[in-house]
């Protein structure tokens, strides 16, 4: 059997999220392509060895010969055709963010759990050997009792009319840089989802963050920080740190690993180093959703995972007295 995915809009992401592991996987095959300016279509499709090209994004869900779509588009579309690949009965990869507020990815949490399609949110880094090693030592109880996760991206992006400073596209720096701190500070904190204790924003508008920081709480008492920008004086900064009251971890680059990562681990005076393998997050991310859909495996970003995310960030916004994204 072979899954065949088409893809919601030419976006510069699709490539290395999906073209390029797709050529790899002997499950998987990308089969179409729609774009809103079928030109943009044909040349991306020719480019990448895509067979077929649609006009729009209905055409590609009316598409009999394609199961599973690849949602790329803006933050502020994510939802809506999310909504509409599940009505049209495929199953969705949709990037992060899920949706562009907690309410809209209850609604489709909600419908998903009333189909028998797969839903996953592409967190790439969740589905790495690295992620999974740091779940296990945490979970291990080798750093003690949990006291402090604290977990970080960010990166510059000066191109202030790029999307992701739209306010009517659901931008703003904790929804794309942050999104992954939040979801790295929920996965290496314990598996909790942690309530926003207070949260202060950098702004580009009256509306849009270019950075944020976030005080965390979790339900067994740890605490935590997550911090992001777009655009500040953090100008590169992707970790994690977990402290307990027996030892610590860090990570350097937890969101892509095959570039380059470290793992460090301190524990009764005692130090080491584990490296994990260099294979693309995304490659293993492919791989996760070919077998959710294909042989029924679980899923680790599940609809129901974006809710939590999603709630996270909505606190946030509230707590830096800025209001939430909607859905365009």
């Amino acid at each position: 059997m072979s899954l065949r995915i088409g893809i919601l809009g030419a976006a510069r992401i699709a490539p290395t999220a999906l073209v390029k592991p797709a050529s790899t996987n002997a499950g998987v095959d990308v089969v179409a392509v729609a774009a809103r300016d079928a030109n943009r279509a044909q040349a991306f499709a020719t480019k990448h060895g895509i067979p077929r090209t649609h006009s729009s994004y209905e055409a590609l869900l009316d598409d009999p010969d394609v199961d599973a779509v690849y949602n790329p588009l803006p933050n502020g579309l994510h939802g809506r055709w999310t909504k509409a690949a599940l009505a049209a009965g495929k199953h969705v990869l949709c990037e992060k963010p899920f949706t562009a507020n907690a309410a809209e990815a209850r609604e489709i949490a909600d419908l998903a759990a009333g189909s028998d399609r797969v839903v996953m949110e592409a967190f790439h880094y969740r589905y790495h050997p690295l992620a999974l090693r740091v779940e296990e030592i945490v979970a291990s109880g080798e750093l003690g009792e949990l006291q402090r996760v604290e977990t970080a991206l960010c990166f510059p992006l000066p191109k202030f009319s790029d999307i992701r400073y739209n306010y009517d596209l659901a931008g703003g720096a904790t929804m794309d840089a942050g999104c992954y701190a939040v979801h790295m500070a929920r996965t290496f904190g314990g598996g909790e989802t942690p309530e926003v204790v207070s949260a202060q924003a950098k702004l580009r508008d009256a509306k849009i963050d270019r950075a944020m920081t976030a005080e965390l709480r979790y339900p067994s008492g740890h605490t935590g920080r997550v911090q992001c920008s777009m655009w500040s004086s953090a100008v590169l900064k992707i970790s994690a740190k977990v402290t307990g009251s027996q030892g610590s971890l860090s990570v350097l680059n937890p969101a892509s690993p095959q570039v380059y990562h470290r793992l460090t681990v301190r524990t009764s005076g005692a130090r080491r180093v584990e490296r994990l393998p260099r294979r693309a997050s995304y490659d293993y991310q492919l791989d996760a959703f070919a077998a959710a859909v294909l042989e029924g495996a679980p899923v680790k970003t599940s609809a129901e995972d974006a809710v939590k995310t999603m709630s996270v960030i909505d606190a946030i916004y509230r707590a830096a007295g800025l209001p939430l994204r909607e859905p365009s």
